[in-house]
């Protein structure tokens, strides 16, 4: 027999305990990753206060403007992306901004956005399994060999709309300035010189980060993330000249345009 003290027993409240090493939170006082954050405002730049919460330490001098660039890359790419076209067509139904903002985020996946994390994972994958004194030029190799047996496209090389994405060399340029190039950047360089010399393709800004982001130590699972950290800024302005520029509800094509292979 379920008596009430059973089921008192068996419901009693648990006071939930939640583990974090990044913002300790206090009456008057906020501690981020060992700082105060009213110290953090006017002092840190907001890429600062992405590798700070997500390192967990303050990037040098370098780090901090390689990953600046690196945002400031991934900004916007016009009309073209799905994100940026969901956000729009959401914001000319009446959705509020931060519904379509976050309409355009949903709209990341493995064939859009998703570039960056497999090229960080395939190059991390390849730096890990080569011996620091080794050269990569044969690691590269054997991974173009691999993708090109599967007749599969490496993820971070070629772009739909470039012959050669103007954004890839100019980061390669910054990093080794910033000297913050290391064994990712330099696999996916040599990566780049064989796909060139076969198949006349280049590497793409998310060959290009993926490099980058992995010599400054990021996770390649946080690829996607940082991706989405860098093009926020471009989807909030689209919506909003959607929204400000556009008629409500507008055509986004035409009926002409709409091929019906159905039946009649």
């Amino acid at each position: 027999m379920i008596t009430e003290e059973i089921l008192k027993s068996v419901f009693k409240p648990h006071n939930l305990k939640w583990r974090t090493a990044i913002t300790k939170v206090e009456p008057n006082r906020l501690i981020t990753r060992g700082y105060l954050q009213e110290e953090l405002v006017g002092n840190t730049s907001f890429s600062d206060m992405v590798y700070l919460l997500v390192k967990g330490k303050m990037p040098s001098k370098s780090e901090s403007k390689m990953l600046e660039s690196v945002l400031v890359s991934f900004c916007d790419h016009g009309v073209t992306p799905p994100s940026t076209q969901s956000a729009r067509i959401m914001a000319s139904t009446g959705s509020p901004l931060h519904a379509c903002m976050a309409g355009g985020l949903l709209a990341f996946g493995k064939n859009h956005a998703g570039a960056i994390e497999n090229s960080m994972h395939l190059l991390q994958e390849g730096v890990a399994r080569t011996p620091p004194e080794e050269s990569l030029d044969d690691t590269a190799r054997i991974l173009v060999d691999e993708y090109m047996s599967r007749q599969e496209k490496i993820p971070g090389f070629g772009h739909r709309y470039h012959n050669a994405d103007p954004r890839a060399p100019r980061l390669m340029e910054l990093a080794r300035e910033m000297e913050c190039l290391g064994r990712h950047s330099e696999l996916a360089l040599s990566i780049e010189s064989l796909l060139h010399k076969s198949k006349n393709i280049r590497m793409n800004i998310d060959g290009a980060n993926a490099g980058i982001l992995s010599d400054l130590g990021f996770d390649w699972r946080l690829g996607s993330g940082i991706f989405m950290i860098g093009r926020l800024p471009g989807i909030l302005a689209h919506t909003y000249e959607e929204i400000s520029r556009e008629s409500p509800f507008r055509k986004f094509f035409h009926i002409e345009e709409i091929y019906y292979d159905g039946k009649e």
